[in-house]
Parts: C-alpha cells; sequence; structure tokens
C-alpha cells in the first residue's frame, strides 16, 4: 500500500472540509503531530484511525484509498 498517497488524500479531504490537523485530531483522538505524520506517510494509521478518519471528514473509506496503487 502506498502510505504517502493515503496521506495525500487525507491531507485533500481535510483541506476540502476546512479543517485544521489540530481539529481533524482532536474528533479522531489523535494528536496534531500524528494527523502531520500521517499526512506525510511517515506513520501509518490503524485500520480504526482510518475509520475515524473517514468519519470525521464524512466521507467513505474507499475515498481515501482512491487512486492508489497496491
Amino acid at each position: 500500500m502506498n502510505i504517502r498517497a493515503l496521506g495525500l488524500n487525507i491531507k485533500a479531504e481535510r483541506n476540502r472540509k476546512e479543517l485544521s490537523q489540530e481539529k481533524l485530531g482532536e474528533l479522531v483522538n489523535l494528536s496534531t503531530n500524528s494527523i502531520s505524520l500521517i499526512e506525510k506517510g511517515k506513520q501509518i494509521p490503524s485500520a480504526i484511525h482510518i475509520y475515524l478518519i473517514a468519519k470525521a471528514l464524512n466521507i467513505g473509506i474507499s475515498e481515501l484509498y482512491k487512486d492508489i496503487d497496491a
């Protein structure tokens, strides 16, 4: 899985929803630093955090994986 692409999709959706990293972190119980690392592809989010991020962004999980090559 391309972790960097996943992070970029999360960042793009977060920006589309006009949420700060801090606010997204609060919604999913992660630090701002963790959100930053996930968006940069330097930290792999757990399955539950992927679910919570998608829920906080009001999108399906599949949207976070769009255009990602295996």
